[in-house]
């Protein structure tokens, strides 16, 4: 249905947004909780979250810095997480590139994966949305999700250790991944690259520092992406004849 207003493209982003908090408070309460563990203080765990605000990039870095792993290897693995993000400011340019600058540089920090998945399907599917909705809208999608994070990654760090230790805070974040990849496994190549990412990274589990995710990422991306090209150069089938 399309917006009328701005304003009712933000509060449909916030609607749209609002399911994630359920899976964002636990991933951010466990990440305060093994930050505290890992001997952070609630200043030092606080200013990671929000400066950063990559929760794979975070727990990727914070079990490197337990590891006792290089400092380089800790900044190049955190990027290499993160480099999924270029993709998804590489794919929401087209609908959000003629934005002013102070709005572009506001979205670029707020840029992760919810805001990006609920944002691309929405621009997607509603064409017609001006620039000033998809702006309104894809700031309603980070709204609940940021002020969630951020609470909870105070909550984990202020109170984690009085938490149960067997409270299963960690299904959060293969649950939130699974929700947002698997509506977008709709393409062969798209399958290929999940597929060919799941081999290598049982394959390559025995590399140190966990690096062999980012194998995995990389070898994905590029069978995904040598599937598209090979599918382009596929001749196409050439219409029946009902009358044949």
């Amino acid at each position: 249905m399309p917006f009328t207003t701005t304003k009712s493209a933000f509060w449909a982003g916030v609607r749209d947004g609002a399911p994630f908090i359920a899976v964002a408070g636990p991933f951010a309460l466990l990440f305060g909780v093994l930050a505290h563990d890992a001997g952070l203080s609630v200043f030092e765990v606080m200013s990671f979250s929000i400066v950063v605000i990559a929760g794979a990039a975070q727990f990727t870095s914070l079990q490197l810095m337990q590891d006792e792993a290089p400092t380089l290897i800790v900044i190049l693995s955190a990027l290499a997480v993160n480099l999924r993000v270029a993709m998804y400011s590489a794919a929401l340019t087209p609908y959000l590139g003629r934005a002013p600058l102070w709005q572009r540089i506001f979205a670029a920090y707020l840029l992760v994966d919810q805001s990006y998945a609920l944002s691309h399907a929405k621009f997607e599917a509603d064409p017609q949305m001006s620039l000033p909705q998809r702006m309104a809208y894809y700031f309603g999608t980070c709204l609940l999700v940021l002020i969630m994070w951020f609470a909870c990654s105070y909550v984990g760090a202020a109170i984690g250790t009085t938490l149960p230790k067997n409270l299963p805070l960690d299904f959060a974040l293969p649950i939130a991944f699974l929700s947002m990849v698997a509506p977008m496994m709709r393409t062969l190549p798209h399958l290929i690259a999940a597929a060919v990412a799941i081999v290598v990274s049982l394959l390559a589990v025995s590399i140190p520092y966990s690096l062999g995710l980012i194998v995995a990422g990389a070898a994905g991306m590029m069978a995904g992406a040598q599937a598209e090209v090979w599918l382009k150069t596929q001749p196409l089938a050439a219409p029946q004849d009902p009358k044949a």
